[in-house]
């Protein structure tokens, strides 16, 4: 194979076409929207958390998951409508709490050669994303929770990531401007932010001077290979070919298109169960000095309520996180966006949030909570998809592996 296509202009699509370029692919991606990273990837967390690899395939999870079900502001909500594809995804989630631990592990593998490929090219690249390389602080109001974190922390260490128990007054000293009364915490020194979308841009730029062509605007409605070719019909709307349909041929293709990887592997004949998991945040514009010095420089995550932050330069605070499975649904909700504004002003009250930018995102998630990467049933048919709430953490590292994939059907 020598010519390929990158289904998806997100954080995967591109961080796997710059990948299949390094390899001397003649690489085409296709993105819907009229720029890179304006789906999932434009306002996440901001986390590159090895720290947070725990995969969700865990008992608790559904006992929280049911008790929260009729209340609006939890941090994770499941819509009691039923569809045969909820069902299951939840069928094929609880089948795999067996796989809790080694998943857990590997993913925090996978998350740790993940930042060095990124940071790598980041810098090869000179791509300016406000990276802080300041460590993630996990906080815990209760015995219990800290409790878990150590079992969790000892399934981290055997995937090669370090983290250390803190107590409330080393808490303090990581980060001086959280307010409130915690039991103790966790720090990993090696966890960094950084600007997801300002990376996939850049990255994509970068991409194209590597020879990619990136088509924006373009509307794939389907995909189709015979195992030696790959065709890819999109609605163009682009502007230069006017609303027709026009029909692309590859030597291979990838698909990573996120919540929409599920329909096109049907097309292709593969199964790949990937459930839309609505994720919100807030970015709270830091408008003056009082509450620049106010906010947190070091991030955070939240256990309790499963929030993160991250400090986006001097102006700017991203608090993300919750979990809601409702379908494909985008709307940005005023109760699910008020606990973000409220822990804000409970944990950091002399921070400003009168000018609060909301967002919701899609996160595509497997039910054992690992990506699909790799080959298809047809030998010129890859995929990188169904990263869920770590698709930034281990971009790098499955478009690596999938890319070696791609490298390998063609010898």
């Amino acid at each position: 194979m020598k010519s390929i296509a990158v289904i998806g202009g997100g954080i995967t699509g591109v961080t796997t076409a710059y990948a299949l370029a390094r390899r001397g692919f003649a690489v085409t991606l296709f993105e819907q929207h009229r720029y890179a990273a304006m789906e999932t990837s434009f306002a996440n967390g901001g986390q590159l958390s090895a720290s947070n690899a725990e995969v969700w395939t865990h008992v608790s999870t559904l006992v929280k998951g049911l008790r929260w079900m009729f209340k609006n502001d939890a941090p994770l909500l499941i819509s009691p409508k039923p569809s045969w594809h909820k069902l299951s995804w939840f069928v094929e989630f609880i089948a795999n709490i067996p796989h809790y631990r080694e998943n857990t592990i590997e993913t925090a593998r996978m998350a740790v050669a993940a930042r060095e490929y990124l940071f790598n090219w980041a810098d090869i690249e000179k791509i300016d994303f406000d990276l802080k390389k300041a460590g993630i602080l996990h906080i815990y109001r209760d015995k219990k929770g800290f409790d878990h974190a150590g079992q969790v922390s000892q399934l981290l260490a055997q995937g090669g990531l370090p983290r250390r128990p803190v107590t409330p007054s080393e808490m303090k000293a990581i980060e001086p401007t959280l307010a409130g009364q915690y039991y103790g915490g966790y720090f990993t020194d090696s966890d960094a932010t950084g600007d997801i979308h300002k990376f996939t841009t850049g990255l994509a730029a970068a991409a194209e001077r590597a020879g990619v062509r990136c088509l924006y605007g373009q509307n794939v409605t389907h995909l189709r290979s015979n195992g030696m070719q790959a065709w890819v019909t999109v609605n163009n709307r682009s502007g230069d070919g006017g609303d027709g349909v026009d029909q692309h041929v590859f030597d291979g293709l990838v698909v990573c298109a996120g919540v929409a990887s599920r329909a096109f592997a049907a097309q292709l004949g593969d199964r790949v169960n990937i459930y839309p998991v609505k994720g919100y945040s807030i970015t709270v514009n830091l408008l003056d000095a009082p509450s620049q010095a106010a906010a947190p420089t070091v991030s955070l995550l939240d256990d309790e309520t499963k929030l993160v932050t991250s400090r986006l330069g001097v102006d700017r605070l991203r608090v993300a996180g919750t979990a809601e499975f409702n379908g494909a649904n985008k709307d940005i909700r005023a109760d699910r966006i008020r606990p973000l504004v409220d822990w804000v002003n409970q944990c950091f009250p002399d921070v400003n949030t009168r000018q609060v930018v909301p967002w919701a995102g899609l996160r595509p998630m497997m039910p054992s909570m690992m990506p699909k990467v790799g080959r298809g049933s047809r030998a010129n048919v890859f995929y990188n998809s169904g990263h869920g709430h770590l698709g930034w953490t281990l971009s790098a590292v499955t478009a690596e592996m999938v890319a070696a994939h791609v490298a390998g059907a063609r010898r």
